[in-house]
């Protein structure tokens, strides 16, 4: 990998983490804490429209593309160890795979499938609402950190 499209990538990389870190940080502050003081129904409503709309081309471009660069950088770090920054790299690449993109495919995911599923005024959705909101928070929390973390290590990778 040419030195100038390993920085490329990485620059790449710590903004996606920082971005996706943001939006993380945003649902675990107070988009989540606000849809828990409303009514119930209102609440699982908008976290079901939200967890449909955030399926875009904005979104999708930096959380999959980030994990894509990501494993590139990891790998290009590893074949070419013990170059400058290439632990950086490795961590960074490492921290937002495993902390952001598999936490939301088995943890956070699949708690949205299950909301997804449910009628707002029922009962049944009122049961999962009251678990998702916590159990999803705290998953949320860790890709929150993990994201943050994987910015600053690929910020440092660049160093």
């Amino acid at each position: 990998m040419t030195e100038t499209i390993y920085a490329g990538l990485t620059a790449f990389a710590a903004l996606g983490s920082a971005i996706i870190g943001g939006v993380f940080f945003a649902f675990s502050n107070f988009i989540m804490k606000a849809l828990e003081r409303i009514p119930t129904p209102a609440g699982i409503a908008a976290m079901q429209d939200i967890n449909v709309t955030v399926l875009n081309l904005g979104f999708m471009l930096f959380f999959m593309g980030t994990a894509f660069v990501s494993v590139a950088l990891g790998v290009n770090a590893v074949v070419h160890w013990p170059q400058a920054g290439a632990i950086y790299a490795l961590g960074g690449g490492l921290v937002y795979v495993v902390g952001c993109f598999l936490v939301t495919i088995v943890f956070n995911a699949p708690r949205n499938n299950r909301l997804a599923k449910v009628d707002p005024l029922s009962e049944e959705g009122a049961r999962v609402w009251k678990d998702y909101v916590k159990s999803w928070t705290m998953w949320n929390h860790v890709r929150t950190v993990a994201c943050l973390i994987a910015a600053v290590l690929f910020v440092l990778a660049l160093v």
